[in-house]
């Protein structure tokens, strides 16, 4: 009988299953792309109100509400290792989303009071600040600057 099929390592009388190894690995890899979770966002004046503050690597669902009472929200995604206070700002006070030490990851544009927005992202291991962008530029007010940012973390 032949061995077809089958690899036979040098010095050894195991056989090792080519299919049987790629499965394992597929599995092992599925598995690893599919914890993460659900996160429910509240957007408000001023505060980005994450219900949890880590989650497991993955893939990640952001279902973010703005609350107002005035405002309209808009919910991003930024991976850093800054401080979440310290992102480099414009002279408005809003984030320089192209600055560097930064990568924006997803967002969610425009959120009407008493709206809502779904996210998904696929988030690896690291630091991230999420945060709300806007200038409004008739009240001249910056609302990261006014404190629309949490620190938030993926293992």
């Amino acid at each position: 009988m032949g061995t077809m099929g089958r690899t036979v390592l040098p010095g050894s009388r195991h056989r090792i299953q080519p299919p049987i190894i790629a499965a394992t690995g597929l599995i092992f890899m599925a598995g690893c792309s599919a914890a993460g979770g659900t996160v429910n966002v509240t957007l408000s004046e001023w505060s980005v109100a994450p219900d949890k503050t880590e989650i497991p690597a993955g893939s990640v669902t952001f279902e973010v509400s703005n609350t107002g009472p005035d405002d309209i929200h808009e919910f991003v995604v930024i991976r850093t290792d800054l401080d979440a206070g310290a992102l480099p700002v414009d002279s408005t006070g809003m984030v320089h989303e192209a600055g560097g030490g930064m990568e924006v990851e997803g967002e969610i544009e425009d959120i009407a009071v008493d709206g809502s927005g779904s996210l998904t992202l696929d988030l690896a291991a690291g630091s991230y600040v999420l945060l709300c962008n806007i200038y409004d530029e008739g009240e001249k007010e910056a609302h990261y600057a006014e404190g629309m940012r949490a620190a938030f973390t993926v293992n």
